[in-house]
């Protein structure tokens, strides 16, 4: 999933003759703290809540400011991972996009992306959450899938987590039943280590609280 797949038309752009207390306002409406600015197709910056409000007059231009964000963006073909780890660098709740010319395109709200990622990773779909840790020599994502099928499950999806300094990974897996105790027995016949399981409402708790989480650091 690309950026360019990603933009949203919910927030528009500030344009370069628009003023701080224009800023302010649309930050209130749309709950966010920075707007993009543009000067007809070419991207200027970002600007922030505090930026405004570092100035005395509010009626100053928002081309005028001296802008912190003047290199934040992604180009439209980078994958939504570099945009979540940007936007999470940055601390923002919206990413601009540009073209292969720096033309502006739109920008990138964290609600789309956790929209997104939710049809991603099969977030909509019944079923439950698997986390394995494995070596990562031993790592045979074929293997897991067997055990799963071999007992009449499949995996709707799959992600990998590895950790620094360590020849461990995290699998985690989301497979298409919500009883999960027959393929956990399984896994644990072939010595596979389980570090976590989810049925159904626990999943989609902690798929919440990991959001919930994600949004108050952007908030930081």
């Amino acid at each position: 999933m690309l950026a360019i797949d990603l933009i949203s038309e919910e927030i528009p752009p500030l344009k370069d003759s628009d003023n701080g207390r224009l800023a302010l306002n649309w930050m209130e409406d749309f709950k966010i703290s920075h707007l993009p600015i543009v000067k007809g197709q070419n991207y200027i910056g970002m600007i922030s809540e505090e930026d405004v409000l570092d100035q005395d007059d509010d009626s100053i231009a928002v081309g005028k400011y001296d802008l912190e964000l003047s290199k934040v963006f992604v180009h439209q073909y980078e994958h939504v991972y570099e945009v979540i780890s940007r936007m999470s660098v940055s601390k923002i709740r919206i990413m601009p996009v540009l073209g292969e010319e720096a033309q502006y395109l739109g920008c990138i709200t964290v609600d789309t992306i956790i929209e997104k990622i939710s049809h991603l990773a099969a977030m909509k779909d019944p079923g439950g959450i698997l986390q394995l840790e494995v070596n990562v020599n031993d790592y045979s994502l074929a293997e897991i899938s067997n055990i799963v099928e071999s007992n009449g499950a499949k995996i709707l999806s799959s992600y990998i987590f590895t950790h620094d300094d360590s020849t461990k990974m995290d699998v985690t897996i989301k497979i298409n039943q919500t009883d999960l105790s027959a393929i956990i027995q399984t896994f644990e016949r072939y010595n596979y280590t389980i570090s976590a399981s989810f049925h159904k409402s626990e999943m989609e708790a902690e798929i919440k609280r990991k959001f919930d989480a994600f949004l108050h650091y952007l908030n930081m």
